[in-house]
């Protein structure tokens, strides 16, 4: 097998005996054959172990089955990390366990890669899959976010990083995504603090510390289906409460890396303080009213980047 051409493709999954299977047969279905399948249990206690495995002694020589010591539970980072460091290819995909792809997926990014051998990520865009279930009411709700990037070229760096942390662009999914091995290595792969009731940033700082570090291709079309579920992580987040701790810590990580890594770029920063000034509640306020005040800051900062000249702005955060 070409190594060079060699996409090492990582599933990670922790309880997902519902999903596997469909997640796996979408990897087998794709136009492009040339690549290795790393299943990666994050300590599993239903029968997605034993799925898992049995795809592994099918196709021994394709399919690859990985847990932790101990066959304990990480968390995603370091689950991510452990199918990374066991990969061969050149070029690494990731399939969430309950997200599939379409059968282009793998053909076509590999194709824009080997065109720009700069471009260290390609995605396109993701569709937010409700109509999995066949329920009628849910067939309308698929949608697939607006991108606010520019298409088909090479995004230099940094200039996704602002764009992803004040929303004006969208974040791609895991799933959505190629990356060149050379530039994951170069980052150190995913953070592995990520963990807990923060487990729902851990692709946020994964694609930050590349926007850093690589240039990037966005294309408009369609590769992936992220599945929506009531047991999804960022679904979970929701209904727990626990979101906002959540991005809070992110941020903070954030902060930190980009001391670490002496980045001076303006746009950077000011994006960050404006995110974390976004996220900060004041004492007084009553619980109840956080989303409102939300919103209001949103606004204040839409309508300062409109009325008020660069220079003030930049004052305003620096």
């Amino acid at each position: 097998m070409n190594l060079k051409s060699l996409v090492s493709v990582v599933v990670i999954f922790m309880n997902a005996e519902k999903y596997l299977v469909e997640a796996v047969e979408s990897v087998f279905a794709q136009t492009y054959q040339q690549w290795e399948l790393l299943l990666v249990d994050d300590g599993s206690s239903d029968n997605s172990t034993k799925i898992a495995q049995y795809y592994a002694t099918q196709k021994p020589d394709q399919v690859y089955y990985l847990d932790h010591p101990g066959h304990s539970n990480y968390g995603k980072g370091a689950t991510r990390n452990l199918g990374i460091h066991h990969a061969k290819g050149n070029y690494l995909a990731f399939l969430d366990a309950d997200d599939i792809w379409l059968p282009h997926k793998l053909g076509e990014q590999v194709a824009i890669l080997d065109k720009y051998e700069t471009v260290g990520m390609v995605y396109g865009k993701t569709l937010y899959w409700y109509s999995w279930t066949q329920n009628p009411e849910d067939r309308q709700k698929d949608f697939m976010p607006l991108w606010g990037t520019p298409l088909d070229s090479p995004i230099q760096p940094p200039s996704l990083l602002p764009l992803y942390i004040r929303g004006k662009a969208s974040i791609p999914c895991p799933s959505g995504i190629l990356v060149r091995r050379s530039a994951v290595d170069d980052v150190g792969g995913f953070d592995e603090t990520f963990i807990g009731i923060h487990n729902i940033y851990e692709d946020q700082a994964f694609f930050a510390k590349l926007c850093l570090k690589t240039p990037t291709i966005v294309v408009d079309q369609c590769w992936d289906k992220y599945r929506q579920h009531s047991q999804a992580s960022m679904a979970v987040a929701a209904r727990t409460g626990t979101e906002s701790q959540a991005r809070s810590f992110f941020l903070k990580w954030l902060e930190e890396y980009l001391k670490d890594q002496r980045v001076q770029e303006r746009e950077v920063w000011q994006a960050l303080k404006q995110a974390q000034w976004l996220i900060q509640k004041p004492k007084w306020l009553p619980g109840g009213m956080a989303n409102e005040v939300r919103w209001l800051k949103k606004w204040l900062l839409r309508t300062g980047e409109h009325v008020l000249p660069d220079n003030i702005n930049y004052q305003l955060w620096k």
